[in-house]
């Protein structure tokens, strides 16, 4: 009831900023008044922006597109250009969360060798987190002149982004502790104090599925293995959902490879600028919009497309 209403609430007051807008353009007409004209069209984009996503809101019809949405980002070919790119990848989903609203919790990362990070995973906090961000789910390539190339030759690099819903208590996955092995280890990276001097950090594997889990930024042990158990029913509730559908060897993602040939996205800096998905073919050339996470543009067009094959 309460989302219902939130969303009539939003409906109801973007029925009135039209309803404004054409009382605005009749005065204008009316007196020839041409000073009124910057001030309609700011409207009309400002209405068109709120349209839009009132719009895409009604396409999250999906049981777990309201919640919460764990994000994991991983370097794949490319060595220190692909860690680079991890981090890079990390600034643009952090960006677009701040824009939307949404909090943001890093949950667990692994430094690069020389320069970025290995891997990340965070947690997006938002209402319908989830629904947006599983348009990202797959390989994400880079092309671009390599800051850590001397010879500065173009380097490509992929990096791979697992989307999980979080689940809430209501949904029960079976997990049995004999299934389970949990490791501890020092934290590593930026922290607080405690960070490097206790083994506060938590890593568990299902073994049956091989699926790996790990959080390190809570405050205790005990902090990190709780959320860590949250992040492993988000993983194994998605094997559970598909495994009509695939084989568990394909599920962590369906991205298969990190690699050439599976990617879901392209981002040219080099010779041109262009970022390209490869699944709706939607483009923007401005890359920089984009990593600074400008993203709402490829989101869309997913969701109208997946609608638009649903129905």
């Amino acid at each position: 009831m309460k989302k219902l209403k939130e969303r009539l609430e939003k409906y109801e007051k973007l029925f009135t900023q039209w309803e404004d807008l054409g009382v605005l353009c009749e005065l204008a007409i009316e007196e020839g008044d041409e000073s009124l004209v910057p001030e309609i069209e700011g409207g009309v984009r400002t209405f068109k922006k709120q349209f839009d996503g009132l719009r895409l809101e009604t396409l999250l019809t999906e049981p777990y597109d309201s919640n919460d949405a764990l994000l994991s980002m991983h370097a794949g070919a490319g060595g220190t250009e692909a860690q680079d790119w991890v981090q890079m990848l990390l600034r643009m989903y952090m960006r677009w969360a701040e824009s939307k609203g949404f909090d943001i919790r890093v949950l667990s990362y692994l430094d690069g060798d020389e320069a970025g990070i290995k891997s990340v995973t965070i947690e997006v906090v938002g209402g319908n987190a989830y629904g947006f961000l599983k348009s990202e789910k797959g390989v994400h390539r880079l092309v671009r002149i390599s800051p850590f190339d001397a010879s500065g030759r173009r380097h490509t690099s992929f990096a791979s982004l697992e989307v999980m819903p979080v689940l809430g208590d209501d949904i029960k996955i079976d997990i049995d502790p004999d299934d389970l092995r949990i490791d501890t280890y020092r934290s590593s990276g930026a922290g607080g104090q405690h960070v490097n001097k206790t083994e506060s950090a938590v890593r568990i594997t299902h073994i049956p599925t091989g699926v790996v889990v790990a959080c390190q930024n809570e405050r205790s042990q005990f902090q990190n293995r709780d959320t860590a158990m949250k992040m492993l029913r988000s993983k194994l509730f998605e094997l559970k959902e598909r495994e009509q559908k695939e084989k568990i060897e394909d599920l962590k993602g369906i991205q298969k490879d990190i690699a050439w040939g599976s990617q879901i996205r392209s981002y040219v800096f080099c010779p041109y600028t262009l970022v390209k998905d490869h699944r709706t073919n939607y483009e923007d050339i401005n890359v920089n919009s984009v990593m600074d996470g400008e993203l709402d543009g490829f989101i869309n067009s997913y969701l109208f497309d997946i609608s638009n094959t649903k129905g």
